[in-house]
């Protein structure tokens, strides 16, 4: 599936690679292949970067749909090359829309994913997918090129320069994507073109064996296309140019291909059954276990409203400059602007920092962040925050010295905050300041207004009704092409027919 910011993770298990290679047998392909992990290196592994990832990210608070979905994957893994693995299916609570797999039998989907699925059939699609690259040791096979090849280490961010390495906050580099390359496209790209194909045929044929209709991976690949298309049609209407495909996807299939593919394999499977039999697509199953669930940001994430960044549990709010977007991370949010060089980043300074420093902001600047010779000015937020800005060097635990531009500010409940100025040079940063001073002063303690639009948006299911998608966008509290949305979340933004009068769909609430 997508990679995003959950793809850092993904390659955690591969720091573990073993120096000696063993010769394994394929479970798909019935061919030996030389590796560093063989099975129970790969269930080590994953049964290691499981545990991170649950550090990481928070499950689905529900019961029911994490039982659910848990069931669709362990009949599919049933009918697969590697039952005999422990498969381990979760749902992750995070709005990305993506879906993964870690060597050793471990399957995760977001509940950002399941938002644009229609039926049990394309969730088992979307987990057949990923179960294939473990049964065909994908992950395993990545292992080995990268001890062949040997580990690039990646360069520092910009961000990075800031704070990383001197306070062990990471994590911190990810709202830098945008402003800087580094090498971090080799651990994104996780699975080549032949994989991905591979992955896609395999999850068709799991489909086939539990009598579902293979053209719902079709679907699943659409779902895949139509985000693409969204996303291309949301920057032209806010003026920005289309998102540009990332470097490493040169090297793995377009979904166009991925499309053009896995018809020829559904079709080929269909033949097998001339006579039918499909089962059911379960989509009353489906649409009733996801009724409810969040849909975009949650609340333990902080929820964006238009310019407006608001965070119930820490009670805090901040607006971004007109222009600016907003890319919020379960560690921080960066508030970054049109040209994409320039960011405001927001984060809250680790609990063990504060005692070390007596929460002393001057303390926070020379002992965490390197500051040594620049201006500090006292500042006011807010109406009530205390806070200290920064401008001048830093020396990071190497000696390297460098620009520094932050602010520390004393939140609500305690807590400590650092709004890191940022840019993909010194010029862009320039450029940007008064803009990041301006969105800096706006940082506050939640108020009552900001409480209401603090509140998560919900997925719900109502009967299709009469003036279509345009008026269920009309009750919708979506701020951006909000028919557009609703089209997308029920699949019918690629041309796919329109639901029928009283038929239930998707809305958000």
């Amino acid at each position: 599936m997508r990679p995003t910011r959950l793809s850092r993770l993904l390659c955690i298990w591969s720091v573990l690679l073993i120096g000696a290679c063993a010769s394994v047998t394929n479970p798909v392909t019935g061919e030996r292949e030389l590796t560093v992990m063989d099975e129970r290196a790969e269930i080590a592994a994953g049964a290691k970067a499981h545990q991170e990832i649950l550090k990481e990210y928070a499950l689905v608070d529900n019961a029911a749909l994490q039982l659910y979905v848990d069931g669709v994957g362990q009949k599919l893994a049933a009918q697969s090359q590697r039952a005999n693995l422990k498969w381990t299916f979760t749902v992750l609570d995070t709005p990305e829309v993506n879906a993964f797999a870690l060597p050793g039998g471990y399957v995760y989907v977001t509940r950002g994913l399941l938002a644009y699925l229609d039926n049990e059939a394309e969730l088992a699609g979307v987990v057949g997918h990923e179960i294939g690259h473990v049964t065909a040791r994908h992950g395993a096979q990545r292992a080995t090129s990268q001890a062949r090849a040997g580990w690039a280490v990646l360069g520092a961010t910009v961000l990075g320069a800031v704070v990383e390495g001197v306070t062990g906050m990471r994590g911190v580099t990810q709202a830098a994507s945008e402003l800087a390359q580094s090498g971090a496209a080799g651990l994104i790209a996780r699975y080549g073109r032949e994989q991905e194909l591979q992955a896609d045929q395999l999850g068709a044929d799991y489909l086939s064996r539990l009598h579902y209709d293979p053209q719902r991976m079709v679907d699943v690949i659409q779902v895949l296309k139509d985000q693409e298309r969204y996303a291309a049609d949301a920057a032209k209407a806010a003026g920005r140019a289309p998102p540009a495909a990332p470097d490493w996807l040169a090297s793995h299939p377009s979904n166009d291909e991925r499309l053009a593919r896995i018809r020829e394999t559904a079709a080929r499977l269909k033949a097998t059954q001339p006579g039918g039999g499909w089962a059911d697509d379960g989509r009353m199953r489906f649409l009733r276990t996801i009724d409810g669930i969040t849909f975009g940001d949650g609340r333990e994430q902080g929820v964006v409203r238009g310019r407006q960044f608001l965070h119930e549990p820490l009670g805090i709010a901040i607006t971004a400059p007109e222009g600016w977007r907003i890319q919020n991370d379960t560690s921080q949010v960066a508030l970054v602007n049109a040209a994409g060089d320039a960011a405001l980043v927001l984060r809250v300074l680790p609990a063990q920092l504060l005692r070390q420093t007596g929460n002393d902001h001057q303390a926070i600047l020379r002992q965490a962040l390197g500051a040594t010779e620049g201006r500090t000015e006292r500042l006011t937020l807010g109406g009530n925050l205390s806070a200290t800005y920064y401008n001048g060097q830093r020396r990071d635990a190497d000696g390297t010295v460098s620009a520094l531009e932050a602010t520390i500010v004393n939140g609500p409940a305690g807590r400590v905050f650092l709004l890191a100025h940022l840019g993909a040079d010194a010029a862009a940063r320039e450029r940007a300041r008064a803009a990041m001073r301006q969105a800096e002063l706006s940082f506050r303690a939640l108020g009552a207004a900001d409480g209401a639009l603090a509140r998560p948006w919900r997925l719900g299911l109502v009967p299709y009704p009469a003036g279509g998608f345009a008026q269920l966008a009309r009750s919708a509290p979506l701020t951006e092409l909000a028919e557009q949305q609703l089209r997308l979340l029920n699949g019918v933004y690629g041309g796919r027919p329109l639901p029928k009068p009283a038929e239930l769909v998707k809305t958000v609430q």
